[in-house]
């Protein structure tokens, strides 16, 4: 057969796809990205991460779709979830995979616990790391410490020495001190694997006293705070002034803030992204004068 993938708003290599390319190779079918200008395909799978994102491509009746963004009820045959992915796909160099699925928490405004649930163990360190020619593995577990398991995977961490990028982000709220040290312990980094970063999140203004005792907790345990980046969504359910009072707080200890805007048109919400994500105007610039 001949195979189209539809990647259609991945931030990186997308590991459903990545996992269908590998299953369909090695049945000895053809596999490219999808190219709507041309026919021909006998399959198509495409996947939707951002409910957000433009599918004006998408035909349902000609694929098969799925992602988070598109249908919470479409998962892979477990034969095809089983399978080391293909990073060729993408020319993909490190490692990508999930130690754990689901979260402990139920924010309202995320799909996890609704598409998987409360956490369970589902891969070890070592399964993840196929791409042997990088000692960098991208974890995207949504609660990492949620995993029954975290202590062997970091201890799989160190003992293979490998580097590892916590890329959805910690729960700072409750952060445990023998967590913090088991964070200390490995050698962790931002997505791109040049800077040693650590990723939480500061979602709602109402667990600031959380936020404090995490922080402490992460510097008790020998973490600084310039190594840990929080994601900071705005325009769910704060107010302008409950925005600018998160970021200056993480500002004030050191830390490095990011925006996530919920909702993508407004135009406050993508300016105030755009002070505090570009790092040299938002050390340098009061949001009032940017304003």
């Amino acid at each position: 057969m001949k195979v189209g993938l539809y990647d259609v708003d991945s931030k990186m290599p997308n590991l459903a796809l990545m996992k269908l390319s590998a299953y369909h190779k090695a049945m000895g079918d053809t596999v490219e990205f999808y190219a709507p200008l041309f026919d021909g395909y006998d399959k198509i799978y495409a996947s939707k991460i951002f409910n957000f994102s433009d599918d004006s491509y998408i035909d349902p009746e000609r694929m098969v779709v799925g992602g988070s963004g598109y249908d919470l009820s479409v998962k892979l045959p477990s034969e095809v979830e089983a399978i080391a992915p293909d990073y060729s796909l993408y020319n993909w160099p490190h490692s990508i995979g999930f130690t754990a699925r689901g979260c402990r928490l139920r924010c309202d405004f995320c799909v996890v616990p609704q598409k998987e649930g409360k956490p369970s163990s589902n891969n070890t360190i070592e399964e993840i790391w196929t791409n042997r020619g990088s000692d960098f593995v991208i974890l995207m577990d949504n609660d990492f410490f949620g995993n029954p398991e975290w202590a062997d995977r970091i201890k799989e961490i160190n003992a293979l020495n490998l580097k590892v990028c916590f890329s959805q982000g910690i729960n700072i709220r409750n952060l445990r001190i023998e967590q913090a040290a088991a964070l200390r312990s490995v050698r962790f980094f931002n997505i791109s694997g040049k800077t040693r970063q650590l990723h939480f999140a500061w979602d709602d203004v109402m667990h600031e006293k959380l936020i404090h005792k995490g922080i402490a907790t992460c510097i008790e345990a020998g973490i600084k705070p310039y190594e840990m980046a929080f994601f900071v969504l705005i325009g769910f359910n704060s107010t302008h002034e409950e925005d600018l009072h998160r970021v200056m707080i993480l500002k004030d200890y050191g830390c490095d803030p990011f925006v996530m805007k919920y909702n993508k048109s407004d135009p406050y919400e993508r300016k105030f992204a755009r002070w505090v994500n570009r790092r040299a105007i938002f050390q340098s610039v009061a949001w009032e004068d940017y304003k």
